[in-house]
């Protein structure tokens, strides 16, 4: 492959250029300064991550592809990076005082998570088979690092290793995938794979091996969502890792992994939509099924959002599934209304927590209405808004993948989704039920400071108000593709 540089090009890579320089700032500032000024990592990993987004916002309206075909700026890529860095800030405003309470505010926390999103941003702009993967494996390694970083917690490091060795094996499988669809295209680059593909010409062997190639792509995304039967790592690593991490792993990196998607499947082998759509159907209802089902028997609450998380990426890969641009735009809702509620949700969690108290079980929650009716309030409009109640915006993100669906022909399947998102209630009305109708039998203590409260306040407020005006957003992201 022929890499051609030009310096110009450097404008379009700026929001990467400037992290990944914050990045060694902040990993030289540890370095240099004293004891008492080294909890400013977290200010400064906030600015990094503001000016970041700013860069990233102002390139909205680009178009370019640069570096030899090996980068991509359009209005995908750049809407996306703005998400992943702004769901970030709030996750590190929230992530802040767990770690403070658990005594785990160290510097290397904060480089890990930077890097796993500079890793998320190169994804998301990667036109290359070769620049998806190096950006994965950023993110993953960041993230296998992150979760360990309680390293005097036994579960923690199970569940890094864990998710290690499972994500070792993914992204082999994904590697693998990408080298038949390598060799039979004769090249590394999205638009070449896609202009291949899309020829009149194929062969039965070249559509075959094309096909196979697919397989192998389609476990490595479903692996990297969490997809039935690729979630093995998700309770376990949910539950076992710090509620800080467990956020961040269950919310920021899913923009990324539907990025994935977007540029191998859809960029690259649209033309082949009729046969991974298949397979995206059978992951769908699989994945609402069993994470719908094992929810109802979890009394951990990180397990039982882990099952409910398996369950609204098979109501994401349903979106995917229709092959309409209205059905990828519903996806996109879907994913970032889940985000929001997820954030919220674990805020409620770590809003919660205090030294020796995770706050992890549901029986925690006991009387949390009498304590604190405003965080109860927060969780109430969380939970209703994951059941798919309106006027929140988790109706109207069911709401418009079952209308695709429906308008593709898939009338049984939606009905099935539907009587699973039925079942799936139960568990989010049994947290609210403990909130507001079982006694404590011990003191519940909200001591979370001032910014965690408005931020937590402001997320579920949001869960509300766009809501109130879903067509808007919808709007938007069917315009992104």
């Amino acid at each position: 492959m022929n890499f051609n540089f030009n310096v110009s090009e450097l404008i379009f890579i700026l929001p990467e250029l400037f992290l990944l320089s914050a990045i060694s700032f902040i990993l030289l500032f540890d370095l240099f300064v004293s004891e008492k000024y080294k909890k400013y990592s977290y200010h400064l990993s906030q600015l990094a991550l503001i000016i970041t987004g700013f860069l990233a916002f102002n390139l909205i309206g680009e178009s370019a592809t640069i570096f030899s075909g090996t980068f991509v700026l359009d209005n995908l890529g750049s809407t996306f990076k703005v998400f992943v860095l702004g769901f970030s800030v709030i996750a590190l405003v929230y992530s802040r005082q767990y770690l403070i309470v658990h005594e785990l505010l160290r510097n290397e926390y904060f480089i890990l998570a930077l890097m796993s999103i500079l890793g998320m941003m190169v994804m998301i702009s990667g036109h290359s088979l070769l620049t998806l993967y190096l950006g994965l494996e950023i993110m993953s390694l960041s993230l296998y690092a992150l979760i360990a970083t309680a390293r005097d917690r036994a579960f923690a490091i199970e569940a890094a290793l864990k998710y290690f060795v499972l994500g070792a094996i993914a992204s082999g499988l994904l590697l693998y995938g990408m080298s038949m669809i390598y060799g039979i295209t004769g090249g590394l680059d999205i638009a070449q794979i896609s202009n291949f593909a899309s020829s009149s010409t194929l062969e039965s062997q070249e559509t075959l091996i094309l096909n196979f190639g697919l397989v192998f792509l389609v476990i490595g995304v479903a692996f990297k969502l969490g997809a039935v039967p690729f979630h093995m790592w998700v309770p376990d690593v949910y539950q076992g890792s710090p509620t800080s991490v467990t956020m961040f792993l269950s919310t920021v990196p899913k923009i990324a992994a539907v990025a994935l998607l977007v540029r191998l499947l859809i960029d690259g082998l649209g033309n082949f939509q009729q046969y991974w759509a298949d397979l995206f159907m059978i992951l769908a209802v699989l994945s609402i099924a069993v994470g719908s089902l094992v929810a109802l028997t979890q009394v951990n609450i990180k397990r039982m959002l882990a099952y409910s998380t398996i369950s609204h990426v098979g109501f994401v890969l349903l979106g995917f599934m229709t092959g309409v641009l209205e059905g990828y735009g519903s996806a996109v809702f879907y994913v970032l209304a889940y985000i929001l509620m997820s954030l919220a949700a674990f805020g409620s969690i770590i809003a919660l927590n205090r030294n020796g108290f995770e706050a992890d079980q549901v029986s925690d929650f006991k009387g949390l209405s009498k304590h604190s009716p405003w965080f109860a309030l927060i969780m109430l409009v969380v939970m209703l808004s994951m059941a798919g109640v309106p006027p929140f915006i988790g109706f109207y993100s069911k709401l418009f993948i079952l209308q695709q669906v429906i308008s593709e022909g898939y009338v049984i399947l939606a009905v099935v989704a539907v009587i699973f998102a039925v079942i799936s209630a139960y568990y989010y009305l049994q947290v609210i039920k403990t909130m507001y109708f079982d006694e404590s039998d011990k003191e519940i203590i909200v001591s979370a400071p001032i910014d965690l409260k408005v931020v937590l306040s402001l997320n579920g407020i949001l869960i509300l108000i766009i809501g109130l005006m879903p067509s808007f957003w919808m709007n938007l992201s069917v315009s992104l593709f």
